[in-house]
């Protein structure tokens, strides 16, 4: 009978997932054979995908998430058996036993293994526990900070059930030092995050006096590039003009520039710093990451978030630090904001790996615990930002139980401290990046529009490491900071009658004579190009000053308020009128604006559901953008806003296709104009679409390796068959 009991133990143990009845010492009376039936049935119903370690293709064997006991009488069997790996527990063989408070007992080393993958109830009553076992070798934390292992993380049923099957039984479990294991109350959840990781302070320390800078120092200096360009050159001194427009274009330099290479500009010290960081090559980065982990993410997009979480994390530097937010029905911090060093990155690999998809989509409670990570720092590095990736639309706050309006307030997503609503300017941008056709494109878009983050449309699932990857390249190269460009006329009678900078906060004094644009931080080699208009006065003279740029920005590395001062812009003012060129890149960035803002009176009118409507105001734009002189000079920018608004009326042909992908489409189109940065839309990796007009190389450096990663792995040339016809090619500016 023993034999065949052992084989059938063996046998269920490996393959079945099956209740364990209580003991008579558990309870006073054996369960009915209803409840043993609907407690089969519900184990019954765990999902097969959570036997899969999402970060491989291959599945894992069937694991065992409950043990059939001997007996359901038999109190002293199941005593001296360890219902994890069903061996015998016996007093002075070398093997610590854990009693838990529900009177269950296990080896030691198996309920600590269980815990570690996120079990915190007992495996045969289903009882939660108040205290758990803690195994110092393994599960001990990096000194200085908490550990992200999911034995931290608060209890809550709609993120943490079924965060891993019990683990596989051991035959022979190895012996190991008792000297370090412990019991541990359960975490919880910090009220104020203020446990983020020191910041490394090696710095080089050096006296440098306003009065005294060297050559050397000078040398240092990061430089912003101005350059501006009147619509004409020369215009009859006997006429005025209204709304002449000079182009006002800046560039942030390479991290190489120097002062030397400048050229003539006038470059000023504001606030001399006494450091000097010079360990750091670039600006490190505080990065908090809010991910979607409902029910409608399991699967092939967990699997794929994982993934391109992973290139993110390897990817951040040892200076660089993260957090990670996973948010479902509620919103948990998975680890606090941690320095991505060897230990760092291993930490944040194993909680990102250890997510399982269930719940709802509170997207308001996981940006509100995003900024609280960001508010409630004790350091700061130089640059901040969000990412937010969501493939569904927040049914607590917005689209929930008692939430109906005629129109959807997304302010109540975004939390005031990032939205610049109860501060001057933008804090923390959100780059938001709406997962699949089923996410809400308005909420994304409104979300990263007041926060000054940019919107991606991730339509095809494979390009999400490279979405983020474009991303990330970006926000590793920030070069300026608080970057304020000031308009000033020079002319006595001349006056300013408007300032076209996107979505960019921009203000004209009331007096007409100076404007303000408030752009905030540039990627190195990232551009900007503003138009301005002035009403011109006749004159005699036979030029006119019109006016001059001066920015004023911080040098995110030294800290130091820098001022650039640009030439005077002025015209020639002949007696005669002749034949004047328009300037190429005044009439490029015109048509940049004309072509976003049709885009944006189509949007409007197919959500009042008139389509043709707005399919004929994008084909009129293109008939107006074909008699520009850009067009007629074959200007790469041109071709690619012509691409870009026939695809948009494509994406228009129906109601469905609109609402699967053309809203937001459009939505992502708009950011990435109205910002002048890259953005995600569609396939991402077509080189012959707009999506990569706002590039930088250190984006396309970071999308090179991201795909060059993916191609690397039999399942990444599975996904980007489709999109292997990538050839990098430069931006069409």
């Amino acid at each position: 009978m023993g034999s065949k009991w052992k084989k059938a133990k063996v046998a269920l143990g490996l393959n079945l997932c099956m209740f364990v009845p209580k003991t008579l010492d558990d309870s006073d009376s054996s369960p009915s054979h209803t409840e043993v039936s609907e407690r089969l049935s519900n184990a019954a119903l765990l999902p097969a995908a959570e036997n899969m370690d999402m970060g491989s293709s291959t599945p894992t064997a069937p694991v065992p998430s409950l043990k059939l006991s001997r007996s359901v009488s038999s109190s002293k069997s199941s005593k001296q058996t360890c219902a994890i790996c069903l061996t015998k527990m016996k007093q002075g063989s070398g093997q610590a036993i854990f009693t838990a408070e529900c009177s269950h007992s296990f080896h030691f080393h198996c309920i600590a293994s269980n815990v570690k993958h996120g079990n915190q109830i007992c495996p045969v009553c289903r009882a939660k526990w108040k205290e758990i076992p803690f195994s110092g070798p393994s599960l001990d934390p990096i000194q200085g900070r908490m550990s992200p292992s999911p034995i931290n993380w608060p209890q809550n049923d709609a993120l943490m059930a079924l965060v891993h099957p019990l683990p596989l039984p051991l035959p022979h479990p190895p012996r190991r030092d008792l000297s370090r294991r412990h019991i541990v109350p359960l975490y919880q959840e910090p009220g104020i995050f203020n446990d983020d990781e020191s910041l490394n302070h090696e710095t080089v320390v050096s006296e440098r006096s306003p009065c005294n800078k060297s050559t050397e120092d000078n040398d240092s200096i990061r430089e912003l590039e101005i350059k501006t360009y009147p619509e004409v050159s020369a215009a009859p001194g006997s006429n005025s003009y209204s709304n002449f427009t000079v182009l006002v274009h800046l560039k942030a330099a390479t991290a190489s520039t120097t002062a030397a290479e400048a050229g003539s500009q006038n470059v000023s010290r504001n606030q001399p710093s006494l450091t000097q960081i010079s360990q750091t090559p670039r600006a490190p980065v505080d990065l908090v990451t809010v991910l979607d982990i409902s029910g409608s993410m399991a699967g092939t997009k967990l699997a794929l978030l994982k993934r391109a979480m992973g290139f993110v994390i390897q990817n951040l530097g040892s200076n660089d630090r993260l957090s990670v937010i996973a948010f479902s029905s509620t919103a948990r911090r998975l680890f606090p904001l941690s320095r991505m060093t060897d230990s760092g990155r291993q930490q944040a690999l194993l909680a990102v790996n250890s997510l399982v998809a269930n719940g709802g989509t509170n997207i308001a409670e996981g940006l509100r615990k995003g900024a609280k990570i960001m508010e409630d720092r004790k350091e700061k590095n130089p640059v901040a930002s969000i990412i937010l990736l969501s493939d569904g639309q927040d049914n607590y706050t917005v689209n929930g139980p008692g939430t109906n309006q005629p129109q959807p307030n997304y302010q109540l997503l975004l939390p005031t401290s990032l939205s610049g609503r109860d501060n001057l300017g933008f804090q923390i941008p959100v780059h938001a990046f709406g997962f699949g056709t089923d996410h809400d494109a308005l909420s994304m878009h409104s979300i990263s529009e007041m926060s000054g983050g940019t919107f991606s449309f991730i339509e095809t699932e494979a390009v999400l490491q490279d979405a983020f990857a474009q991303c990330i390249g970006g926000l590793l190269s920030v070069v300026v900071q608080e970057l304020q460009v000031e308009i000033e006329c020079i002319h006595p009678n001349l006056s300013l009658s408007s300032l076209k900078a996107g979505s960019y906060p921009s203000r004209v004094g009331a007096d007409g004579r100076k404007g303000f644009i408030d752009v905030g931080d540039l990627y190195a080699d990232e551009e900007r190009d503003f138009l301005v208009s002035v009403d011109v006065p006749a004159t005699s003279s036979n030029e006119t000053a019109l006016l001059k740029v001066k920015c004023v920005y911080k040098d995110p590395l030294t800290q130091e308020t820098m001022t650039l001062e640009s030439e005077e812009v002025k015209i020639e003012r002949p007696e005669q009128a002749g034949q004047f060129v328009m300037s190429l890149e005044v009439d490029r960035q015109r048509n940049r604006l004309q072509a976003a803002e049709a885009m944006a009176q189509a949007r409007l009118a197919a959500e009042q559901g008139d389509l043709s409507g707005a399919g004929l105001i994008l084909e009129n734009c293109r008939k107006m953008l074909a008699e520009t002189i850009s067009a007629k000079s074959h200007d790469r920018l041109c071709v690619a806003l012509d691409a870009e608004l026939k695809e948009m009326q494509e994406r228009m042909a129906s109601r469905h296709v609109y609402e699967a992908s053309g809203r937001a489409y459009i939505l992502s189109g708009l950011s990435s104009h109205s910002w002048q940065r890259a953005t995600a839309r569609g396939d991402s990796t077509d080189s012959s679409s707009l999506v990569r007009a706002y590039q930088t190389p250190s984006m396309t450096q970071m999308l090179t390796r991201s795909q060059a990663m993916l191609l690397g792995s039999p399942s990444g040339q599975r996904l980007l068959q489709p999109l292997l016809s990538f050839r990098s090619q430069p931006s069409p500016r």
